[in-house]
């Protein structure tokens, strides 16, 4: 056999390497985030979806996540960071940008949101486009979701009752989380959450409302001794979070990569989203009490204050809201209807 053809299925071979390998590069994105790259929002969310995006698009799509605002600037910045096209792709909460997105805060009220995080999700997927859509202009978005729930965390506190909470200092990071602070006669102070640890640690702030997800990943369970929650697992109030890409990225992609991110991000991982951040929550809390940490769980009655005190909070969000043409009122009715709806589907 002549040699060169004993080379050709060789070349042949050699040839379509590089041609797949050309072709795993045709479309690749950056994804900034906040936190690190062991928090469970990377390694049990974003890494996971990013790699469904990819197999969908046969290998075509590359998405680096780079964690921790590594490419840059502060959490707050991230929104404007892709609609600018710095970055391709970001996840970042809603809240960081006050008044941004004033429709999809009512998914995070207290006594909208109770403790359902996949309903919640779900909710905020069957109701995107006919109420929310509109707020998000410059960006294409992959998907919404909320955490588990804001609970107390306190450095030396077990409240049992809001009025215990009365002058103390609170972490939140959004405007109605500024609200649930002064309605619990307590002082808010927003801050991005890296930033609460050493806060904590230097008595900046008494506590904080966050989830339990990010005991781990931020070490607070060595910064407090208290985690407190409502009767079954009834939180005080959450926060939505966006995934999205920048709006002329998006609109230059080919429909086949489009549809592999749409793929990626169907009404059922919205639904997953929501069991990870239970089961991360669950985690996180059991984390903390193997430390040493004590989870205070009130009772019906102790919760119904809470719920009275923290009330009026909607009222201060439909009043807002109606002062931009919006129908707060209805957005409410909406948003608990259909949270109810996929409770009891789920």
């Amino acid at each position: 056999m002549h040699p060169g053809l004993r080379k050709a299925p060789l070349i042949a071979v050699a040839a379509l390497a590089i041609s797949t390998a050309a072709q795993a590069q045709d479309f690749t994105f950056k994804l900034h985030h906040f936190l690190g790259a062991k928090a469970p929002a990377q390694t049990e969310m974003l890494e996971p979806w990013a790699r469904a995006v990819e197999e969908r698009s046969g290998g075509r799509v590359k998405i680096e996540i780079f964690p921790a605002m590594t490419l840059g600037g502060r959490p707050p910045e991230l929104i404007q960071q892709v609609r600018d096209g710095v970055v391709d792709l970001v996840w970042t909460v809603n809240g960081y940008t006050p008044g941004s997105f004033p429709r999809s805060e009512v998914f995070g009220l207290p006594t909208v949101f109770k403790n359902d995080p996949v309903a919640t999700n779900l909710a905020l997927h069957d109701l995107f486009e006919s109420d929310l859509a509109e707020e998000y202009k410059g960006v294409e978005v992959m998907f919404l979701h909320v955490h588990a729930g804001m609970g107390i965390h306190m450095r030396d506190i077990p409240v049992r009752r809001p009025s215990e909470l009365a002058g103390t200092k609170l972490r939140i990071p959004s405007r109605t989380g500024v609200w649930i602070i002064e309605a619990l006669g307590a002082i808010p102070v927003a801050m991005p959450v890296p930033d609460l640890p050493p806060s904590l640690q230097k008595g900046v702030v008494d506590g904080a409302l966050i989830p339990w997800e990010i005991i781990p990943p931020l070490k607070i369970h060595e910064q407090t001794d208290y985690q407190i929650e409502g009767f079954e697992k009834e939180r005080f109030g959450t926060v939505v979070f966006q995934v999205s890409m920048n709006k002329r990225r998006w609109d230059g992609l080919p429909e086949e990569i489009q549809q592999a991110f749409r793929d990626a991000s169907s009404r059922d991982w919205w639904g997953d989203v929501g069991r990870i951040w239970r089961t991360t929550d669950d985690f996180g809390i059991k984390f903390a009490t193997d430390q040493g940490n004590i989870h205070v769980t009130l009772n019906e009655e102790e919760t119904q204050a809470f719920r009275t005190a923290l009330a009026p909070v909607v009222g201060r969000w439909i009043e807002e809201v109606s002062s931009q043409g919006i129908d707060g009122a209805a957005l409410v009715r909406k948003a608990r209807g259909q949270i109810a709806v996929n409770s009891r589907a789920n």
